[in-house]
C-alpha cells in the first residue's frame, strides 16, 4: 500500500513540474497560417493570393527578413514544387506555391552572415 501511495505522489509531483514548463502557453498564428520555430525565432507560413509567405517574429515582435535568402520546397503527396523565397517588405514570399492540407514544407534559409538553417512546416 505504501509503495502505491509513493508512486501516486511521485506522479503528482512530476505533473506539477511539467506544467511549469508550459507556463507561457502556445503561440497563435496571426496571419492564418501554421507556426514553426528555428534559431530562436518564430516562423508563420501562410497562403496569400496564390503565393506562400513566411512571417518572422523574434520573441513576439515582428522581424524584417532583411538579407535572408532561401528556397521553399513543398511535398504534397507525390508532387514536389519549389520556389525561391524573396524578401517583400516585412515577409518572405514564394510566388506560385500552393499549400494544400497535409503538405510538408521546408524553408531552407541563409542569413546575411552565410549561416544556413531550415524551418519545417506541416499544413493543416
Amino acid at each position: 500500500m505504501m509503495k502505491k501511495l509513493l508512486i501516486v505522489a511521485v506522479l503528482a509531483l512530476s505533473a506539477l513540474s511539467f506544467n511549469v514548463a508550459l507556463a507561457h502557453g502556445s503561440a497563435k498564428a496571426k496571419h492564418g497560417g501554421v507556426l514553426a520555430t528555428a534559431n530562436d525565432l518564430s516562423f508563420e507560413l501562410a497562403a496569400e493570393g496564390g503565393n506562400a509567405v513566411i512571417y518572422i517574429e523574434d520573441h513576439g515582435k515582428p522581424m524584417a527578413p532583411t538579407g535572408l535568402k532561401g528556397k521553399l520546397t513543398v511535398l504534397s503527396g507525390a508532387e514536389k514544387s519549389e520556389a525561391e523565397l524573396v524578401v517583400v517588405v516585412n515577409r518572405l514570399e514564394a510566388k506560385g506555391i500552393t499549400l494544400a492540407p497535409g503538405a510538408k514544407v521546408v524553408a531552407a534559409l541563409v542569413t546575411p552572415a552565410a549561416k544556413a538553417f531550415t524551418v519545417r512546416f506541416t499544413i493543416k
